[in-house]
């Protein structure tokens, strides 16, 4: 069963979804408790699972990739250990950065990025395309980005919260 979160456990898990990098002081300031519990605190979210990891936010154009697709994938059989090995093979494809499985027309969304559309081009045609039980694929490609949020709205979490009690 999971752990029930109060407001200060709120406050971290937004603060650190904000800025994963400051202070375990900077921290405990901010969310109004004392580093020694704020640090425990943390500790006990990432035990629990509510803290998966900490990652820097890299610019992909500027690394070089300039190409980036969504990718509609339709599966011939949707067995569970069909779902599974295609979803392993997509854990396997570096130029597959986000695998979705969904309800609907389509199986599976995924999020590609490469440097240049020959290289996403051999990517679909090589590897996606020729993949076992792969029965379409429709793509996309990202002209730009209006919004890329991570993780969720702590706005939205307080004032459901609100609403129930």
């Amino acid at each position: 069963m999971p752990m029930r979160l109060d407001q200060i456990d709120r406050k971290i898990l937004a603060e650190l979804q904000a800025d994963g990098r400051m202070t375990n002081v900077e921290l405990a300031k901010r969310v109004g408790i004392s580093a020694p519990p704020c640090l425990r605190r943390v500790r006990t979210l990432e035990e629990a699972g509510y803290i998966k990891g900490y990652h820097a936010e890299v610019d992909a154009r500027e690394l070089g990739f300039e190409v980036q697709v969504f990718a509609m994938v339709g599966l011939a059989s949707q067995a569970e250990s069909d779902l599974t090995a295609f979803e392993d093979r997509c854990r396997a494809w570096p130029l597959v950065r986000e695998c979705h499985m969904l309800n609907g027309e389509v199986d599976f969304i995924l999020k590609c990025a490469a440097p240049d559309l020959s290289s996403f081009q051999r990517f679909l045609t090589g590897d996606l395309l020729t993949t076992h039980n792969v029965a379409s694929v429709k793509t996309s490609l990202v002209i730009r980005v209006a919004k890329d949020d991570p993780g969720v709205s702590f706005d939205v979490l307080e004032e459901r919260l609100a609403e129930t009690a």
